[in-house]
């Protein structure tokens, strides 16, 4: 395996594992929060595809599939069009709500763009020093493994409060 094949297959995994959580719930299921400021399914995931799309079209030099490709439209939700999550309040998340086709589609859309950029990685670019804003600076390689460890923990919360919904 090259490294771009390792990093394809976690986020191959990230997606199998985002549609699962979604398939077949009802948009109130999605909604549904276990306590009052807890994230929702819908949020976790959307949050999920959004993190991964803004920060791989960062690193790619491209624009965010939500853009370009009409999410953000077909979403239709009362927030930032280039609001990605971080840092939402709980009236916020409480505004992200979507159905299950729609989320596994705009997840799938963001692997799409995914694992187009990464087959364009060379083993040399994953050493190159992208965002000098931290100590240490952080690579192209640093920064993936970022961007799939935030995407796999919180594709398992989605997992683990659909699992609370089916007891």
């Amino acid at each position: 395996m090259t490294p771009a094949d390792v990093y394809i297959d976690f986020f191959e995994r990230i997606l199998e594992n985002g549609v699962a959580a979604v398939d077949g719930l009802t948009d109130e299921q999605l909604a549904h929060r276990i306590a009052p400021d807890a994230n929702s399914i819908a949020w976790l995931i959307w949050h999920t595809a959004r993190v991964q799309d803004a920060q791989i079209a960062h690193s790619a030099g491209t624009e965010e599939v939500w853009l370009t490709q009409g999410w953000v439209e077909k979403f239709g939700l009362d927030i930032d069009p280039a609001d990605h999550g971080y840092g939402h309040t709980s009236e916020q998340v409480g505004k992200v709500r979507a159905s299950a086709e729609l989320l596994a589609d705009y997840l799938r859309a963001s692997h799409e763009a995914t694992v187009a950029y990464l087959r364009t990685v060379t083993e040399a670019d994953l050493d190159e020093v992208i965002d000098r804003s931290w100590t240490p600076p952080v690579t192209r390689g640093v920064r993936l493994v970022s961007i799939a460890d935030d995407d796999a923990q919180h594709v398992g919360q989605a997992a683990y409060l659909r699992g609370l919904l089916e007891d």
